[in-house]
């Protein structure tokens, strides 16, 4: 999740200059039509679709191993936040040692 947001920031230092110098070539008002689309376009639309990845590769992770129904597991990072490793199907970072079970009366 953190390279979704470290490139939607860098993509986004990119494009406001590049706005920027296209203010002195273009009218006022196309202008800003052209820092919407540019906006949407470099920044907003490639973060949405790393996010669905994100999400489409992790799925099975957080629907059927042990690690997403633990009280450490951070779902939005996909991360266990005692051992502060990112599990997979075939990796559990404590083995189920330290397994705990979600306390679901709070969520």
């Amino acid at each position: 999740m953190g390279d979704i947001v470290f490139w939607t920031l860098i993509r986004l230092a990119v494009s406001i200059p590049l706005v920027w110098v296209l203010k002195g070539y273009l009218d006022y008002s196309i202008w800003w039509i052209t820092v919407v689309f540019v906006l949407y376009g470099i920044v907003i639309h490639p973060a949405i679709l790393s996010y669905k990845r994100f999400e489409e590769k992790n799925k099975s992770i957080l629907e059927s191993s042990l690690c997403s129904s633990c009280k450490h597991f951070d779902k939005s990072a996909v991360l266990c936040i005692k051992y502060d490793k990112h599990p997979t199907l075939d990796y559990i970072p404590c083995e189920g040692l330290d397994w705990e079970p979600k306390n679901f009366e709070s969520e």
